[in-house]
């Protein structure tokens, strides 16, 4: 069985976040090597190898590997102890038009699928929760990571100024380019376009910036944010990027374990 090679990332002792990458799978093509997106048109025993790598790789039972299908809404979905009881299909229902999981069971992975979109990891230390992100230009602009921190809040009594946090691999400025429609309706939404947006033939918009800035107003402390500093289009060969190899490809997924 082939290793999936993973980005991991340090938020504390008894916790694994991580991000994939391209490679230690046993997919082809532009879903080579490691896709375990089920959502994107691989191959249904390639991914069952990839998910089975992974879930070794990470220690956790098969069907602990939570993935939600993600529709670049805000709906989030909190795992409890009860979601593994139910029956598959039920398990799936609930996971449909989410873009947002969060749980405070153990030795299972909550995570989000990315191929350019920023994937946002929260974890805080003091009830020993965490929550995934799937922020992409839509839920940014909805202010989706904003709300997850609240989320939290109300969920579990999560402080914000106690939460971690890991803005994952995505789309840098230079490469996110965007119409001017898209430019309009984050200037009316009220994010501080000198801060957010570039102009170089086109706009651009920094969306792992604009994550962290929603962070940083949710009160997250700015010494407790991680950028990954990654850009999916510029690093294609080590990171998906749907951009530049189309929406038939793999993806990444950006997961965390409570341990």
């Amino acid at each position: 069985m082939k290793q999936p090679k993973l980005k991991y990332y340090q938020l504390g002792d008894n916790v694994t976040a991580f991000s994939s990458t391209r490679h230690g799978g046993v997919s082809n093509g532009n879903y080579g090597e490691f896709n375990i997106n089920a959502f994107c048109g691989d191959l249904e025993q390639n991914i069952s190898q990839n998910r089975n790598a992974l879930c070794t790789e990470l220690g956790i039972e098969n069907d602990h590997l939570v993935m939600p299908h993600q529709t670049h809404g805000i709906e989030s979905r909190d795992i409890a102890e009860e979601f593994f009881t139910l029956p598959t299909e039920v398990r799936k229902m609930l996971l449909e038009d989410v873009d947002c999981v969060m749980t405070d069971v153990k030795n299972i992975c909550i995570g989000v699928s990315t191929a350019d979109c920023i994937p946002v990891l929260l974890y805080d230390p003091v009830h020993h929760t965490a929550c995934a992100v799937h922020a992409g230009w839509r839920g940014t602009l909805n202010r989706i990571t904003h709300k997850e921190v609240l989320e939290m809040n109300r969920v579990y009594g999560t402080s914000p100024s106690d939460v971690k946090a890991v803005v994952g691999p995505g789309i840098s400025l230079e490469n996110f380019e965007i119409g001017q429609e898209v430019y309009d309706e984050f200037e009316k939404v009220g994010f501080e376009m000198n801060k957010i947006a570039r102009m170089y033939d086109k706009w651009h918009i920094d969306l792992p910036l604009c994550n962290k800035f929603q962070l940083e107003q949710a009160g997250v402390k700015v010494e407790n944010i991680q950028m990954s500093d990654i850009c999916t289009f510029s690093q294609v060969n080590d990171y998906f990027s749907a951009r530049r190899l189309g929406t038939d490809s793999g993806r990444i997924y950006t997961g965390i374990v409570l341990r």
